[in-house]
């Protein structure tokens, strides 16, 4: 467990943010900015919010959603764990072109953008340019595929999974992401290989 809250919050997770959240913590921590407010999109149940705040008491971690059931749970998050740079999370729906937030020093979306449509990652982007000054970072968790191939079979067989769902949904590939960072006046800095195939890739404003 990376903290005292991730133990204690624990029931509240999903078996994935159960198990992933100890390497997430690690990674991230010499990536978040040393001041201000980290905005997660897409943050579920909100326990990697909770952790991380918990993680960074220097920092104010915003958690948002848009489902009914995100917002309930993350709600419940935020009693339970009772932390003053956790506060109520927001109804954020990144199709939207004002977000309804400001003064964000950085962006972290985890496994949203191969379950929604293209579009999503397209509008994550925009507004995380509207939002963030130059060399203020996004950060994206999830699978990856790279140049064209799967990481993985376990990737692939995910993927195809995802397709057969919903044909607007996939694990997204390297090339057409760091391509959309560039054309929304990002680029990549950094590729973090982390456990179960899954990466962080961290984008910063070119300014």
């Amino acid at each position: 467990m990376p903290n005292a809250t991730a133990e204690r919050l624990f029931h509240l997770a999903s078996p994935a943010a159960q198990r992933n959240i100890g390497p997430i913590v690690e990674a991230l921590r010499p990536l978040v900015p040393a001041t201000g407010t980290v905005l997660e999109i897409a943050a579920g149940s909100g326990y990697h919010a909770a952790v991380l705040a918990a993680e960074h008491s220097h920092l104010t971690w915003q958690m948002s959603d848009l489902s009914d059931d995100a917002m309930t749970r993350m709600f419940e998050m935020q009693s339970t764990a009772g932390l003053a740079n956790l506060p109520p999370p927001l109804r954020i729906d990144v199709t939207a072109q004002d977000w309804g937030v400001k003064s964000i020093s950085a962006i972290l979306c985890c496994n949203m953008i191969h379950i929604a449509p293209w579009q999503a990652a397209e509008d994550l982007f925009a507004g995380a340019a509207r939002l963030l000054s130059p060399s203020s970072p996004l950060l994206l968790y999830g699978p990856f595929s790279v140049d064209g191939a799967h990481t993985s079979e376990s990737n692939a067989s995910f993927d195809a999974g995802l397709r057969a769902r919903d044909p607007s949904w996939g694990v997204r590939d390297s090339r057409e992401v760091d391509g959309l960072a560039n054309s929304s006046g990002f680029k990549l800095e950094q590729t973090i290989t982390m456990p179960a195939n899954n990466m962080i890739r961290v984008y910063c404003r070119t300014g």
